[in-house]
């Protein structure tokens, strides 16, 4: 993903942005503020989620999708009930193919395993995810699993260039092919097979004895290649070793541009009180700025993030008693 997509190499990068339902409307501005701290940058605002359904009767208007499309990057908050009907569809206006979730410990966040540092690769387009879903009868519902070489191979190439241009020793891919024979063995056996025609190393594990290990001793694990469901369930399960959802950010990687947003959800028993932690979502922007070639603000609000999550101040997630406003505050003076 390149600046200046748009065709004006002068023009700033344009960034989308959607806040969407519930804690988005609060830690999404925040993230904005950091960017506007960092970077030249034009926002285009947009809508989607559960009121814009019930202001307009759709959850994703069609001139929100074309902005997501067409923007350089987009940044996203949270939807609520109609999430299926967001989320989904603005990957596939960036492209995405891959979702790239860190879990790592942070100092001065009480985290129940503090040595923890993980990656997850999470295949995109596809599993369980493709919605193919059929009620039969009254008593019968099918789900029909969409597992293809092509996108396998393609999360493979990701994968090791990922792992390449970032010094790490390899990773592994999490599967249940003992059970999903053809659909986890075509999985694995793809982006293993990706793995060795590189040159990278790859070991592999089943997603059920994953889930335990990296409970018992995380550091045994980096970088974690995962189909689209056991990604989306295993990256939750890594929050809960570092200290919650509030920390986790994620990037929707597409070869042009990306979608940005914070793996939690709209937290609606905090929503509008302005004490939800910005942290995912300002790091979520950190990662949508590397996307467009500048690794040195990206650095720059990590490192910020980082010190407030050292030294306060804390939202209640963390322990704290701090607003949204408040550390939004502190990152910004560390910028």
């Amino acid at each position: 993903m390149t600046e200046g997509s748009r065709g004006d190499a002068d023009a700033p990068p344009e960034i989308a942005v959607i806040e969407g339902d519930g804690i988005g409307r609060e830690v999404v501005p925040a993230a904005v503020e950091v960017l506007e701290a960092v970077g030249d940058y034009a926002f285009a605002e947009a809508e989607a989620g559960d009121a814009t359904l019930d202001e307009t009767g759709e959850a994703l208007p069609a001139e929100t999708y074309d902005l997501a499309a067409s923007a350089d990057a987009t940044l996203f908050g949270a939807a609520g009930e109609s999430a299926a009907d967001v989320i989904l569809p603005l990957r596939e206006a960036v492209g995405s193919f891959v979702n790239v979730r860190p879990a790592r410990a942070y100092l001065g966040v009480d985290a129940l395993r503090p040595e923890t540092d993980l990656v997850f690769l999470r295949e995109n387009t596809e599993g369980v995810y493709a919605g193919h879903e059929d009620r039969l009868t009254d008593n019968v519902s099918t789900l029909t699993r969409v597992v293809t070489e092509s996108a396998s191979r393609r999360l493979g190439e990701f994968a090791c260039e990922y792992v390449a241009e970032r010094g790490h020793d390899g990773f592994t891919v999490a599967h249940k092919a003992n059970v999903m024979r053809e659909t986890d063995g075509l999985f694995r056996d793809t982006v293993l097979a990706e793995a060795e025609r590189r040159g990278v190393d790859a070991d592999t594990v089943l997603m059920d004895a994953f889930a335990t290990r990296v409970c018992l001793d995380p550091e045994q694990f980096g970088v974690v290649v995962c189909p689209n469901l056991a990604g989306d369930v295993l990256s939750d399960l890594a929050a809960g070793l570092v200290g919650g959802l509030g920390l986790l950010p994620s990037a929707n990687v597409g070869e042009e541009r990306g979608l940005f947003e914070p793996v939690h959800g709209t937290a609606p028993d905090i929503a509008g009180k302005g004490v939800a932690n910005p942290s995912a979502t300002i790091l979520s922007a950190a990662m949508l700025v590397e996307s467009l070639g500048d690794d040195d603000a990206g650095a720059r609000i990590r490192s910020a993030v980082e010190g407030v999550l050292s030294d306060g101040p804390r939202t209640p997630d963390l322990g704290g008693e701090a607003t949204t406003r408040e550390v939004t505050d502190a990152v910004l003076a560390r910028l």
